[in-house]
């Protein structure tokens, strides 16, 4: 996807795109990558690199982080201890809390 696709003239991130990807995940897919943290990482990694490669700033991709992280906290059920407490984080902060811990999952992954 071409970067003037993916940001809005406002410099927010179009996260129509996310939604798109998130749905098209079947169970098998997402089992596979959630099954094991570091596979989760090695995931998340990817997609930041892409993000990168599209022209995103780190607060683009802490927003994009934002989006994913929302729907796996009300939609998918953690598949290890690590997923489990960053879900419990997720759920627990407030909005500023839950940025923050976008912008350290996109740290993580890099």
């Amino acid at each position: 996807m071409e970067k003037d696709h993916m940001i809005h003239k406002d410099g927010e991130v179009d996260t129509s795109k996310v939604d798109e990807t998130l749905e098209r995940m079947d169970t098998q897919q997402a089992d596979e990558i959630l099954g094991d943290f570091n596979e989760f990482r090695t995931y998340l990694s990817k997609r930041i690199n892409l993000g990168k490669t599209a022209g995103l700033n780190e607060e683009q991709l802490a927003k994009t982080a934002e989006k994913v992280a929302g729907y796996l906290a009300e939609n998918v059920a953690p598949r290890n201890k690590e997923e489990q407490l960053l879900q419990e984080l997720w759920k627990v902060g407030n909005k500023e809390q839950q940025h923050a811990l976008a912008h350290m999952l996109v740290k993580m992954a890099e």
